[in-house]
């Protein structure tokens, strides 16, 4: 079966990027500097990241705020005009069909952003629950990402209207003559900016980017320890259909208004399953760990109590450059998970002494004005 590429395909090939296949995409994982360099740029300076992978979906007509509300335990009634909220789908069970950014476009018109790798599953699941309003899928949209803390100081340059977004606020705008609609989001920990343009105009504004000497292009492998550092969770990782929100620790999802005592209880799928767990709390919960030294860890691998036995295991790991050793998220027992309890992973025939640690392991630093 044959990559899709992304409109910025040639580019990235030019930039000297290493290709791989991801969600059927044939994506730069890195460029020629590499993987650390590229990490460490993007926390200095600003990175430029090709994420017109995922997907754009746009939803509206009559009675779309009530229909999206029905899908994801998010205050959607109270989300304002050019504003973003994170959202889960989730399922009877109570588990994630995956995470999702939502941003209102007008009373009844939603712009969304899904995953890539679970996008016709999301396209089919929300075709499947509406109830007259129409879905568009904008297919021919790029979608860029400016992160780090220059990329404030990039956007004023060539749009100065946008520079004055706070986090999860959107706006239309014109960029080096293009119509698009820029968001203050991300999914490194750093301010930065999306930008959702249209295709054939993706690879002008992505070089009037990376003409400013601070912007460098970041690949997969970047973007990866960027968001594990922030304490980001990875559909397919951290999510899945078995993995519940507040398991997940992702409680903050649940809009007090969609909670028990909010004023619109329940309604979304697995709401029971969700809401009572919020009470009794799950047997596993997710957190962060560091081994002291060099000795990487790898997603899949035990998690192991001071007495040898299995209590979890890991779901992603890497080199954390900002922090300067190994890191990884595990799914552990709720009563191993305390910050600064001394736990072992199992590495080959090695037992690797880490420590569970608060996240994100480094300081969030979104702009919220």
């Amino acid at each position: 079966m044959s990559l899709l590429t992304t409109p910025l395909d040639a580019l990235h090939r030019e930039l000297g990027a290493k290709m791989v296949p991801f969600a059927g995409y044939d994506m730069p994982v890195q460029y020629p500097t590499g993987i650390i360099k590229e990490h460490l740029h993007t926390r200095a300076a600003a990175g430029l990241f090709d994420v017109s992978h995922m997907g754009q979906v746009v939803i509206e007509g009559q009675g779309a705020a009530d229909r999206l509300e029905s899908l994801v335990p998010v205050d959607i009634q109270a989300l304002g005009i050019d504003r973003q909220t994170y959202a889960l789908f989730t399922n009877d069970r109570g588990g994630v069909l995956d995470d999702l950014i939502i941003t209102r476009w007008g009373e009844n018109r939603f712009f969304l952003v899904v995953n890539a790798a679970c996008k016709q599953q999301d396209i089919a699941h929300l075709r499947a629950h509406l109830d007259g309003q129409s879905l568009t899928v904008l297919e021919q949209q790029a979608l860029l990402a400016l992160q780090g803390p220059a990329a404030r100081e990039v956007i004023r340059e060539l749009c100065p209207g946008a520079a004055e977004l706070v986090f999860m606020q959107g706006c239309r705008a014109d960029i080096e003559g293009v119509e698009a609609y820029i968001t203050c989001s991300g999914y490194t920990g750093e301010d930065g900016f999306e930008i959702s343009v249209a295709a054939d105009r993706a690879e002008h504004i992505a070089r009037a980017l990376l003409s400013i000497d601070t912007v460098q292009p970041i690949g997969l492998g970047a973007r990866d320890s960027l968001r594990l550092e922030a304490g980001l969770c990875l559909y397919g990782h951290e999510l899945s259909t078995e993995i519940d929100p507040i398991q997940a620790g992702l409680m903050w999802s649940i809009s007090r208004a969609r909670r028990a005592d909010g004023a619109r209880p329940g309604g979304f799928p697995g709401a029971d399953v969700i809401l009572q767990r919020m009470v009794d709390k799950p047997p596993l919960r997710r957190v962060g760990l560091v081994v002291d030294g060099r000795r990487p860890m790898r997603e899949g691998q035990e998690v192991l109590d001071s007495g040898g036995r299995r209590v979890g295991s890991i779901c992603s790991a890497c080199y954390g450059s900002s922090v300067g050793k190994p890191i990884a998220m595990a799914y552990v027992e709720r009563d191993s998970g305390e910050v600064g309890t001394s736990l072992q992973v199992a590495v080959r025939d090695k037992l690797l002494p880490v420590t569970v640690t608060a996240m994100p392991f480094v300081p969030q630093r979104y702009f919220r004005g």
